[in-house]
């Protein structure tokens, strides 16, 4: 049997009878669960809660959306100006989704949520439009199995399931450790491709602190049941930094963990990860302070930085750098006189270099004046 359908079978039958060992404890705001039916409730297996970071008016995509509570509390997060998109695999799990939508859109006042069927790996490819197209084949054997897979190359491209860069926030709860070995680097490039630049994954699974021997790997009910397929804790963090995501860091780790197996302590970590702006690297005499604690630090293209020196920084990485998850670690320092942006030359980016404060300020700059107004009375150092 492959992983796949060992994965299937067990969340089929956790969709029409709750299963306990499918989930840690997880405690969720419990204003946004109020109005989600408790069928959704019992049936919806995770690890964390990703729902807690989004914010209003974002498109936020769920991989492995289950039954949907994760979706129906995004719902209510993002509000009426926001979407979800809740996409799963297993026929018996959107069954449950798709008939509680209408009934927590009613009792919310609005309707932002939908689920598709799809394999996260994939997120190209609409299963079941694929099914519909399929419908019209009157080939057989191998021929049919050729003809699908043209289909499907067709369909990702001028029907995918999720397009690329349409979604600011992509959240999974407790499922990418399901996806076989083979396919994970796929899916963590899927990730990326839906994201919009400056779009962000935050994602709860299943890590490890140790390696997970082949024996494990090859239980079927070990990988279902979230164990065998868990990453390794630091191996968790670097695939994302392999698919091209900056800033990755982690929101929350279980210090206890959720199951021990062979000696080997499986937890829960979440993590958030963005996706950088792809445009181009512009000189606008700007320079950013690393403020501490640490003496030095390494950024994602391995640029040091030591503390309290003045660096040259690209107006590209001056937004990065005064924006989440870096906000408050650099003091920013702008030119005297802003370079408009169709006036800015290219920035090298392939060395770390100094600014020389009167790039900043200007080479002819030479002015005598007091600072803000910090002092009272007439004696002010």
């Amino acid at each position: 049997m492959s992983k796949e359908t060992a994965v299937k079978e067990r969340y089929a039958a956790g969709a029409d009878a709750q299963e306990k060992a499918l989930c840690c404890p997880v405690e969720y705001d419990a204003k946004y669960l109020e109005i989600i039916p408790n069928e959704v409730i019992e049936k919806d297996y995770g690890c964390g809660d990703p729902s807690q970071y989004l914010k209003a008016g974002e498109t936020v995509l769920d991989l492995g959306s289950g039954t949907g509570k994760i979706c129906f509390i995004a719902s209510q997060v993002v509000g009426p100006e926001g979407k979800v998109i809740g996409v799963d695999m297993t026929d018996d799990m959107l069954e449950v989704a798709r008939r509680n939508e209408p009934i927590v859109a009613d009792k919310i006042g609005y309707s932002n949520v939908e689920f598709r069927k799809g394999r996260i790996q994939d997120l190209g490819l609409d299963i079941e439009l694929l099914n519909d197209e399929m419908k019209g084949l009157s080939s057989e054997g191998a021929d049919a199995y050729l003809k699908a897979e043209e289909l499907a190359k067709k369909l990702r491209e001028e029907k995918p399931l999720i397009a690329d860069k349409s979604v600011d926030v992509v959240v999974s709860n407790c499922v990418l450790n399901l996806v076989d070995n083979a396919a994970k680097k796929e899916l963590f490039k899927e990730i990326y491709r839906v994201l919009k630049e400056g779009g962000r994954a935050v994602i709860s699974d299943i890590v490890s602190d140790e390696p997970i021997p082949e024996s494990m790997q090859n239980d079927d009910n070990l990988w279902s049941g979230c164990i065998s397929g868990a990453f390794l804790e630091d191996q968790f963090l670097k695939e994302f930094e392999d698919a091209g995501f900056y800033g990755v860091r982690v929101l929350k780790m279980d210090s206890t963990p959720w199951q021990t197996v062979e000696g080997i302590e499986f937890r829960s970590m979440t993590i958030e990860a963005f996706k950088a702006d792809q445009g181009p690297c512009l000189e606008r005499k700007q320079a950013v302070i690393y403020k501490g604690p640490f003496k030095h630090i390494k950024d994602d293209d391995g640029n040091v930085m030591e503390r309290g020196k003045r660096y040259a920084v690209c107006d590209k990485f001056y937004n990065i750098y005064k924006s989440p998850p870096f906000e408050g670690s650099f003091e920013m320092v702008d030119p005297i006189e802003e370079v408009p942006l169709d006036k800015a030359s290219i920035f090298d980016c392939s060395t770390t270099r100094i600014r020389d404060p009167k790039e900043t300020k200007g080479i002819d700059y030479k002015a005598t004046e007091s600072g803000s107004d910090c002092c009272s009375g007439s004696d002010c150092c």
